[in-house]
């Protein structure tokens, strides 16, 4: 019996199952990862093409250390399954598949996805979510299930109610007994850091501070704020803007834009997905169709609207979402692709000097652009940035969850004590979600990449000041 830790080596196809007849890993009929395709919800084709995907991980292994889904898959399959496969019932199908939590670790690592063209056209985190989708469409979330999906489903919703709730609310509800309460109603953990609350949302700062254009892309870029920046924390966004500007990068701030549709997607939620899609595909359509690029602050957004929007929306919205992901951009990476323009700015006024700790968002990696934060941080004078490229564990609305909130510090952990071991003052990261999870469980909250950038341009950003003529701030944001 092989250990169910223990990788094996990636070229070797798996094996076949114990005692029974050959059975082709290759993709069959059932291989399809678009809802838009009668048989995406077919619960017997969902069972064959979750056995292939399980078939063809349990020969390889190389996803052995990334999370419990594969830790628990392979010691089903040894221990009790006498190394079959497909033997798993539709239970313990579900109990592994519902294990994941859409790090995307594994598909920028597996050998076997479209992405790299393998013939073996083999996308787990897709196929979980196909999985939650079928399951939800199947037995309806009902009682606490059903409270917890419609409060994290609608990031947006939520934030209204609590904006039109007098602040002493606010305060009680961070109370331990209003806690509790809260997680045996709905959940959520009682010990879960929960991302902060801004009582002036982002947009309503951009009505007021940066007038639109005349024209939608007038401009060479619009900001899609994320639902984070616009009621958790709009300094973020008003940070960004900032370094754009620095950089001749002008931005818009189209008004009206919601959530990505992350949130109810996590859970199987395909309509509540397209509602937010459709809404930000009207807002942003203009802008895209006269050739902006759209710079998307929170990875996880700028994954879903660039990989998964043409799949996933309407099929009346299928076009444009193509023409959208075609046009979306991280601010890092926007940033990079033009180092080489003389407006590039690398006139910095004050540094955080010697080590930052950064680390590297799973939802960037999957997207390829990779390390361009880092990179920038290294034009800072005396910054040497020192890369994390463990997952936070947060990812989403698991972490806020009672069944993830342990699990999630467990998956973590080799972050936390990565960023701590680089002996850094400063931390920094692109993701906002995982800046709150090292608040928690490292003890110290990373500035958002954009941040470090926008206050390394400032004077008085950072105690060490550099030399260079003094420059006005081109934005009206300020320090805010």
């Amino acid at each position: 019996m092989s250990h169910p830790h223990r990788p094996s080596d990636p070229s070797i196809r798996p094996p076949k199952p114990a005692g029974g007849a050959p059975v082709s890993v290759l993709p069959g009929p059932e291989l399809t990862y678009d809802p838009g395709e009668e048989r995406y919800w077919d619960p017997d084709a969902l069972a064959r093409e979750v056995d292939r995907a399980f078939d063809i991980c349990h020969g390889c292994r190389m996803c052995f250390k990334y999370c419990d889904t594969f830790r628990d898959l392979f010691q089903i399959i040894d221990d009790a399954k006498d190394g079959d496969p497909r033997a798993l019932d539709a239970s313990e199908r579900g109990q592994v598949l519902s294990e994941c939590f859409q790090c995307r670790q594994c598909e920028f690592a597996c050998p076997y996805t479209p992405g790299k063209g393998h013939e073996f056209q083999l996308d787990f985190p897709n196929l979980v979510h196909r999985h939650a989708a079928v399951t939800r469409k199947q037995d309806p979330p009902s009682g606490r299930a059903a409270v917890r999906d419609r409060l994290l489903s609608d990031p947006d919703r939520s934030a209204r109610l609590q904006r039109m709730a007098p602040a002493f609310a606010a305060k009680l509800l961070e109370t331990a007994p209003a806690r509790y309460c809260m997680e045996k109603l709905t959940g959520i953990h009682r010990d879960k850091l929960l991302p902060p609350f801004a009582r002036e949302p982002f947009d309503a700062w951009a009505a007021r501070e940066r007038p639109a254009a005349a024209v939608p892309g007038e401009r060479e870029a619009v900001l899609f704020p994320t639902c984070y920046v616009q009621n958790n924390e709009p300094q973020i966004g008003r940070d960004t803007l900032e370094v754009l500007d620095r950089n001749q990068v002008g931005t818009d701030c189209a008004p009206g834009l919601g959530c990505c549709g992350m949130p109810a997607w996590e859970s199987g939620d395909l309509e509540g997905l397209r509602r937010s899609a459709k809404r930000n595909l009207d807002r942003l359509d203009p802008f895209v169709e006269a050739g902006a690029l759209v710079i998307a602050v929170n990875p996880t957004c700028s994954m879903l609207m660039r990989k998964d929007y043409p799949t996933l929306v309407a099929p009346e919205d299928r076009e444009r979402a193509g023409k959208l992901a075609g046009a979306v951009r991280d601010p890092s990476e926007h940033l990079w692709n033009i180092r080489r323009e003389p407006r590039f700015n690398t006139r910095f006024r004050s540094t955080p000097g010697g080590r930052v700790a950064y680390h590297a968002p799973c939802h960037l990696r999957a997207q390829g652009v990779g390390f361009r934060a880092r990179d920038l941080m290294r034009k800072i004078p005396g910054v040497t940035p020192v890369a994390t490229l463990e997952c936070s564990g947060h990812d989403g609305t698991w972490a806020m969850k009672t069944e993830g909130f342990e699990p999630s510090q467990r998956a973590g952990r080799k972050a936390f004590d990565s960023m701590n071991a680089a002996g850094a003052d400063v931390w920094a990261t692109d993701c906002p979600l995982a800046a709150v999870q090292f608040e928690q469980h490292a003890g110290r909250k990373p500035l958002h990449s954009m941040t470090l950038l926008a206050r390394a341009y400032r004077e008085d950003g950072f105690p060490n000041r550099l030399p260079g003529p003094a420059e006005s701030d081109p934005t009206g944001a300020g320090t805010g």
